[in-house]
């Protein structure tokens, strides 16, 4: 029952408003002292009291507290002793501006700042360095780093309304009602409030502002918010204009070259200068080997039709086996088809730095505009691999040795 009877009594003294101020007690539950300043502690609190001493020469002990004397510090070289050690407080040593005496180490160090929404309760000085709590209510420090206390927050008046409450770490930030920022602008459905502007006014003879008679008002706020959406509005119109004109750009230039391509290929048969003035007449660019492919190479008979169909729409089978033969064809291979279908040799020497040549190349060329299993199948005629043109299955080509 003692245990039970201990808790009750702190439960008693702390109701009552008799905190224990060492927050230690005895095994009969009263409440352990503390040792004033100059004295330390000599047998800590149990069974009985705590018994302190006053400090000897050589220390001191400077608050309330149950911790035994410590021992005096010594000033540093080249500063100056502010007060002796005594047995109530250490040894003050005067530092230099911004500095503190750290008895713990025996030197002056830097004082410390307080930091966002954090006020200093003691400057940094002889007793020692800056102490720093968070701002409470209606105080707040806005500095980052400072060693001032915490400043009283402002109230806004009748002729302003509050934006943001005060906060730690900022002020109360209020807004003038004349502002009339909330209003609705003219022309808006619903109700609305009669914009608030800033007006030319005169005195009267009472001493009283009036605002001059026929002056136009203005809402600034609406004048700018218009401005600002009728500049968005025509930035806007301005790139889908733009962006239309594109479209439609590309549009006719790929039908002029679906048209020019039309017309070289219905001009196999023809003779040379009709290539040519398709050339120069359709503006769009087509090389020496492109004329070569339409028209009828030596040693070779073509039927009249051309296959239009795209070598990038062949099956994957089919286009792994055409790579596969042009990358075993030595002297005839993928190399001597990209020559005759207008590559430059640097290019091809690009392609041939891959594990895959072949492949690379023909990828490459698929890509191009008008890259039909005709015009493949005449520069396979030329180089003489009437096999990969078997593998292609061209049905409205054929190569006949004349």
């Amino acid at each position: 029952m003692r245990p039970f009877a201990i808790c009750a009594l702190l439960l008693l003294k702390v109701t009552l408003g008799h905190a224990c101020a060492s927050n230690k007690f005895t095994e009969s539950g009263e409440c352990c002292s503390l040792c004033p300043a100059g004295f330390g502690v000599v047998a800590l609190c149990g069974k009985e009291d705590t018994k302190c001493a006053p400090c000897p020469l050589g220390t001191f002990s400077a608050s309330e507290d149950l911790s035994p004397c410590l021992p005096c510090s010594n000033c540093p070289p080249s500063v100056p002793v502010v007060a002796s050690c005594a047995a109530y407080q250490d040894t003050q040593c005067e530092c230099d501006k911004g500095f503190f005496f750290l008895s713990t180490h025996g030197l002056c160090a830097p004082c410390s700042k307080c930091t966002h929404g954090e006020g200093a309760i003691r400057e940094c000085g002889l007793q020692g360095n800056t102490l720093c709590q968070i701002c409470g209510p209606g105080t707040f420090s806005e500095e980052l780093a400072s060693t001032k206390p915490c400043q009283t927050c402002a109230q806004c008046s009748d002729s302003e309304v509050e934006i943001r409450a005060c906060m730690p770490n900022s002020d109360t930030l209020c807004m003038d009602k004349k502002l009339h920022i909330l209003s609705r602008p003219a022309g808006s459905d619903g109700p609305r409030d009669a914009p608030r502007s800033p007006v030319v006014e005169e005195v009267t003879e009472e001493g009283e502002a009036s605002p001059t008679p026929g002056t136009p008002k203005f809402t600034p706020q609406n004048e700018g918010g218009s401005n600002n959406i009728l500049a968005y509005v025509s930035v806007l119109a301005a790139v889908v204009l733009g962006l239309l004109l594109y479209v439609a750009y590309k549009c006719w230039r790929s039908c002029k070259q679906k048209k020019a391509l039309s017309k070289a290929r219905a001009a196999e048969l023809g003779s040379s200068p009709e290539g040519e003035k398709l050339q120069s007449d359709s503006g769009v660019f087509l090389d020496s080997h492109s004329l070569q492919d339409n028209q009828p190479s030596k040693g070779t008979k073509r039927d009249s039709k051309q296959d239009n169909r795209l070598y990038i729409n062949l099956p994957p089978q089919r286009q792994e086996e055409v790579e596969r033969l042009l990358q075993e064809g030595g002297g005839r291979g993928w190399r001597q088809l990209g020559a005759a279908l207008g590559y430059e040799p640097e290019q091809l020497d690009l392609f041939g730095r891959g594990e895959a040549p072949a492949h690379t190349f023909l990828s490459n060329w698929a890509q191009k505009e008008g890259s039909t299993l005709g015009l493949l199948c005449s520069a396979l005629a030329r180089i003489e691999r009437p096999d990969v043109v078997t593998a292609l299955n061209c049905p409205t080509q054929g190569v006949s040795v004349v």
